[in-house]
C-alpha cells in the first residue's frame, strides 16, 4: 500500500531503491507518528473536516495502536510502505472511509517532520538522562581524589602538578558546555512543522498553534518553505551537540589508555573490566575505552555526513534527506551506550598515589620554584632564568607541595559552581512542558 499510488505500480527494484531501510527506520517512529495524527485528528474537527463523532473514533483507534507501539507489537506489514502508510492502513481499516479522512491537509513530508522533530525531542532528552549520572559520577570522583597528584602535560611532555580532582572536574565541567549546545538543538527541534503540507502549506483553514500547543512544542516553524527546509539542518545541529559529547567522552577515554599504560601506571581497573592477549599474559588491555574512542570518532564524523548529504539542495523536499534517518537514528544509542560504559570503568577505577614524589617528575615544580622566587621580590624573568640555569647545572630543589588558591585551580576546584552550572543547564530544557502535553493528547 502506497499513499501515493493512483493506477500506475512503481518497477521492484525501484520501490526497493527508494525505500530501503525506511521501513525499519520507521518502526522508530511509530509513537511519534501515531501522536501526530492524535494533534492533527483533533485540529481537523475544530475546522470541521472532521465531526465530533469522527474525531472521537479516530482518537480511540490511535490510542491503541499507540499502544502497541509501547508494548512492542507495532510492525510494519509486508506491502506496507512506511509508518504513516501503517497507521493509515490500520485505520482504515478499523473505521473505513473515517479512516480516509485523516490525511486532509497534510502530506506525508510535514508528517515525517513532525515525526522526526518529536523522536529527537525525545531523544535528546534520553541523552540528558544518561550524560547527568556521569557528571555526577566525575564530580564525586574529582572531590574524592583531589588531594592525589599527578603529572599535567603539555605536547605530552611533563608540565605543572594537577591532581585526579582538577582531570575529572575537567571532564565534568566540559559536559556542562556539551549539554548547553545539546540545548540549542533542542530549541531547534522543539518547532512545529505540522502544517506546511508539502512544503506550500494547504488551503484548508488549518489551526497551526492548536496542533502546537496539542504536542507541547514550543513555538512554530512558521514560513512553511522553511519548516520543510528544516529537514536536514534540525538533524545537523543535533548531530553537532551530540559530537560534542563525544569528544568530551572519547577524550577522557584517550586519557584513561595512557594512565592505565605502564610508561604512566595513574590508574588501575579490576582484571574483569580489562581484557587480556592470546599470546602475551601480562596484558590488561583498555578495550573499552579504545572501543569507546573509536565509536567517538564515527561520532564526531556525523555532522560532516549529514551537511554533505544535504549540500546543494535547493528548497523543497527531496527523496534523499530520507538517508539521514539511517545515519542519526542510532547515532543516540551508540553515544548513550558509550556514556554507560565510561561510568561503569570510572565508578572502578582505582589511582595511584604519590605518584609526584617519583624524581622522574620533578621538573614539574619548576613553575612552583619560579614562582616562590617572584614572592620573594624577584622579576619574573630573572626567576625564570635563575630557575632555568639550577636545571641545567643538575642543582634543581624543589618540594611537591603546592598551594593553588584561585578559583578553578587544584586547591580551589569550585566543583559547586560547575554543579550549579550543570543545573541551570538541564533546567533550561523544561522536558516537563512537552511531557504534560503529550499527557493531556493521550488522556483526551
Amino acid at each position: 500500500m502506497k499513499l501515493w499510488q493512483k493506477n500506475t505500480t512503481s518497477l521492484k527494484e525501484v520501490e526497493n531503491f527508494t525505500v530501503g531501510k525506511d521501513r525499519e527506520l520507521d518502526v522508530l517512529l511509530a509513537p511519534f507518528d501515531v501522536l501526530g495524527n492524535m494533534a492533527h485528528a483533533e485540529m481537523l474537527a475544530t475546522i470541521d473536516l472532521l465531526t465530533n463523532d469522527e474525531k472521537d473514533a479516530l482518537l480511540k483507534e490511535l490510542k491503541n495502536i499507540y499502544a502497541t507501539t509501547q508494548d512492542g507489537t507495532f510492525k510494519i506489514e509486508d506491502g506496507i510502505e512506511d509508518v504513516h502508510s501503517q497507521v493509515e492502513f490500520l485505520l482504515t481499516k478499523k473505521l473505513g472511509d473515517t479512516g480516509k479522512k485523516i490525511h486532509s491537509a497534510r502530506s506525508r513530508n510535514d508528517q515525517v517532520l513532525v515525526d522526526i522533530k518529536l523522536y529527537l525531542r525525545s531523544e535528546i532528552e534520553k541523552t540528558v538522562n544518561a550524560v547527568k549520572p556521569l557528571f555526577d559520577l566525575l564530580i564525586e570522583k574529582s572531590e574524592q581524589y583531589k588531594e592525589v597528584l599527578l603529572p599535567g602535560y603539555t605536547h605530552l611532555q611533563i608540565a605543572m602538578p594537577s591532581s585526579f580532582g582538577l582531570w575529572l572536574g575537567a571532564y565534568a565541567e566540559s559536559l556542562v558546555d556539551d549539554l548547553t549546545v545539546l540545548q540549542s538543538a533542542y530549541q531547534v527541534v522543539n518547532k512545529n512543522p505540522l502544517g506546511s503540507a508539502a512544503g506550500y502549506g494547504s488551503s484548508f483553514p488549518i489551526n497551526r498553534t492548536l496542533t502546537t500547543k496539542l504536542l507541547g512544542f514550543a513555538d512554530l516553524n512558521y514560513n512553511v518553505v522553511y519548516a520543510q527546509m528544516g529537514r536536514g539542518k534540525a538533524e545537523r545541529i543535533t548531530a553537532q551537540a551530540l559530537a560534542n559529547i563525544a569528544e568530551t567522552i572519547g577524550r577522557l577515554s584517550m586519557d584513561a589508555t595512557l594512565y592505565l599504560s605502564q610508561n604512566f601506571a595513574f590508574i588501575s581497573f579490576p582484571p574483569q573490566l580489562t581484557t587480556g592477549s592470546s599470546i602475551m599474559p601480562h596484558k590488561k588491555n583498555p578495550d573499552v575505552f579504545e572501543i569507546v574512542r573509536g565509536y567517538c570518532n564515527r561520532l564526531k564524523a556525523l555532522p560532516n555526513e549529514v551537511l554533505m548529504m544535504t549540500t546543494n539542495l535547493p528548497s523543497g523536499y527531496h527523496r534523499e534527506l530520507q538517508l539521514l534517518k539511517e545515519h542519526l537514528f542510532p547515532a543516540f544509542t551508540t553515544l548513550r551506550d558509550c556514556i554507560e560504559m565510561v561510568g561503569l570503568m570510572l565508578s572502578n577505577m582505582e589511582v595511584k598515589k604519590d605518584i609526584v614524589e617519583d624524581e622522574k617528575y620533578k621538573y614539574i615544580f619548576s613553575v612552583e620554584e619560579v614562582n616562590k622566587l617572584v614572592l620573594q621580590g624577584v622579576p619574573f624573568r630573572d626567576a625564570y632564568k635563575q630557575t632555568g640555569l639550577s636545571i641545567e647545572e643538575g642543582k634543581f630543589d624543589y618540594s611537591t607541595k603546592v598551594n593553588h588558591t584561585h578559583e578553578g585551580s587544584i586547591g580551589n576546584l569550585c566543583n559547586d559552581k560547575i554543579q550549579a552550572n550543570m543545573q541551570k543547564a538541564i533546567d533550561s530544557f523544561d522536558f516537563e512542558t512537552y511531557r504534560k502535553a503529550i499527557a493531556e493528547l493521550l488522556n483526551s
